[in-house]
């Protein structure tokens, strides 16, 4: 694994930008949970639908990996970034797992009827 310094400016900028987009998609699983466990429904919950509908998408689109990934190789990143928090074979399930989760949202949103009154 390369260390941090001995990374090129362009591999450190694009590893701290998909850090960011990890932990906003993140943020939106939350949020997910959060609407189905209260029953809340609005603006940001369909953006946070919408965005994980774009990241599933990009997996399609990445065949089950991170289409980021070739993209951070190719600037000097070879360390997925699941790797650079989680054990590899952890990292390696994150994707199935968090798909799972999110999966799992959507249904319990779907099967949790909205509140009334607001």
């Amino acid at each position: 694994m390369r260390h941090w310094r001995e990374l090129p400016s362009d591999a450190k900028a694009f590893r701290i930008g998909h850090f960011v987009i990890a932990a906003i998609e993140l943020s939106a699983v939350g949020y997910l949970w959060t609407c189905a466990i209260t029953r809340r429904r609005d603006r940001t919950l369909g953006l946070a639908l919408a965005l994980l509908s774009a990241q599933g998408v990009a997996l399609v689109i990445g065949r089950g990996n991170c289409p980021l990934g070739p993209l951070q190789r190719r600037l000097g990143d070879p360390v997925p970034l699941f790797e650079l928090v989680l054990p590899a074979r952890a990292a390696k399930a994150a994707v199935p797992a968090l798909f799972a989760v999110t999966i799992a949202g959507v249904a319990a949103l779907a099967l949790r009827t909205p509140r009334s009154g607001g």
